[in-house]
């Protein structure tokens, strides 16, 4: 594992929260593909604070970690909002296309037996 200093764990949280604030945006505008990049984007700078070292930040630099902690969730909570309809709207089409598959197959066995 590695240590991250002080500063570099705030820039960290910082990246997160202006990443969750452009993918807010984006989820506002429907544009999923962008969605999709920014949310990797955010993943990495994840995966990097999870593989460093806990360290005690001064009591300043702690407040200022929890009020990014708290806009990174409040922007999550958006985007949930705005793409929980659209999986939904995906699922639903998915969910027609495998039926309409069964259906397909049904019928195409049956006119087989019917030969």
């Amino acid at each position: 594992m590695d240590r991250m200093s002080d500063t570099e764990i705030l820039a960290a949280f910082q990246t997160l929260c202006d990443l969750t604030g452009e993918m807010r945006e984006i989820a506002r505008m429907g544009e999923w593909e962008q969605l999709t990049l920014l949310e990797q984007r955010c993943a990495g700078v994840v995966a990097q604070l999870r593989a460093t070292l806990p360290v005690r930040l001064p009591a300043g630099m702690q407040r200022r970690k929890v009020e990014l902690i708290h806009k990174i969730l409040a922007d999550d909570a958006e985007i949930r909002l705005h793409t929980q309809p659209w999986m939904q709207r995906i699922q639903a089409l998915l969910g027609n296309t495998d039926r309409a598959r069964r259906v397909h197959r049904t019928y195409e066995v049956g006119r087989l037996e019917d030969l």
